[in-house]
């Protein structure tokens, strides 16, 4: 039965989340309160408490659940026939207006990491583990052990992580970007790109 229990909450857990992202990109970490999220999950606070004990456990398990769908995509990315130019689709899906609607949410959760230790925590090694699994790509498309891949492409996996959350707060704060800056947002990540493809192992 425990096991059993366990996914069930894990799956509560996930649709808790959901249905409070809105509230806390809305009014903020300090804004919001338990309240505000309890109500929002159409729960009590004292139900809401059991599955988080406070606001900062909240923003962890959202850098989690977010984490999980990006690895989901790293999968698929990994097993397609074009790995970069699956990847460069992915990355570009992205900077769609419907894409980039959580780019309120990322910019609370960046303010809060600056104040709270352990949200700061959540959220470079959300950063650190989307770096890694870019540096698998590249490993892959230039015949590289993925320790030499993470090293030799440092720069340019930060540089791509980013661009995309950049972009996500950036529209929640002025809109879609414009059309000269889409297109030199796209110039720097087909820069990015080429670059690492055409840069194989000797050998």
């Amino acid at each position: 039965m425990a096991l059993a229990a366990a996914p069930a909450a894990e799956e509560r857990s996930h649709e808790i989340l959901a249905s409070i992202r809105q509230v806390f990109a809305e009014k903020g970490f300090d804004g919001a309160s338990m309240q505000d999220l309890a109500r929002a999950a159409g729960m009590s606070v004292g139900n809401f408490y059991r599955y988080f004990p406070s606001k900062a456990a909240i923003v962890q398990a959202m850098c989690g659940y977010d984490l999980a769908e990006i690895q989901a995509e790293f999968a698929e990315i990994q097993t397609s026939d074009r790995p970069m130019t699956f990847l460069r689709d992915r990355i570009l899906t992205h900077f769609s207006e419907e894409a980039m609607k959580d780019g309120q949410l990322w910019a609370e959760i960046t303010a809060a990491s600056i104040r709270k230790p352990e949200i700061g925590e959540a959220s470079r090694q959300m950063e650190s583990t989307i770096a890694l699994l870019l540096a698998t790509i590249f490993a892959h498309a230039t015949r590289r052990s993925v320790e030499e891949a993470a090293q030799r492409y440092a720069g340019q996996c930060q540089m791509l992580v980013l661009l995309v959350k950049a972009m996500a707060i950036r529209t929640a704060q002025c809109g879609p970007a414009n059309p000269a800056l889409a297109n030199q947002v796209v110039t720097v990540i087909d820069r990015i790109l080429t670059d690492i493809s055409n840069d194989k192992a000797e050998g």
